[in-house]
């Protein structure tokens, strides 16, 4: 596989404390939540081709302390999580004063309304529903970091 297609290091010491590369000042800061290996690299891929520096976590627990190290610009969370779901962990995040307002985007195959309340309600900011449609998928990223990425 060729290196512009490789999931990034879920670490990295360039980061900033607001969300953005500190390489550049410029790229947005994406935490992707995400346990299922080949949506991790879809969702990686697409923020990737709109120049955001992308992060991910596997699990909920892994997800908060993430965030609360590299204060992203944006959350891309799973609700259906090993260790600690994704409402749980959107609760927890919005307990921490530093990431009370970063915006957190639920990704779920749950279509019903009940789930995309209860998901608002834990503190998410939007709600898609996978599979999504890739002109969905680009209105929720400009609606949060707008449509150049940031640049």
């Amino acid at each position: 596989m060729n290196g512009f297609l490789a999931e990034p290091e879920k670490n990295s010491d360039s980061l900033s404390r607001d969300g953005e590369s500190a390489s550049d000042g410029r790229k947005p800061l994406v935490l992707v939540v995400e346990d299922h290996e080949d949506t991790r690299f879809l969702i990686t891929y697409l923020l990737g081709v709109r120049g955001c520096d992308v992060r991910v976590a596997e699990n909920g627990e892994e997800a908060i302390h993430m965030a609360e190290a590299m204060r992203p610009g944006l959350v891309l969370m799973d609700i259906n999580l090993p260790r600690m779901n994704g409402l749980a962990a959107t609760r927890r995040m919005r307990q921490i004063a530093a990431l009370k307002s970063v915006p957190v985007i639920f990704l779920s195959g749950y279509a019903d309304a009940s789930s995309r309340a209860e998901a608002l309600a834990e503190g998410g900011d939007d709600y898609l529903v996978k599979p999504f449609a890739l002109a969905e998928f680009e209105r929720i990223l400009e609606r949060y970091i707008g449509k150049s990425g940031g640049h």
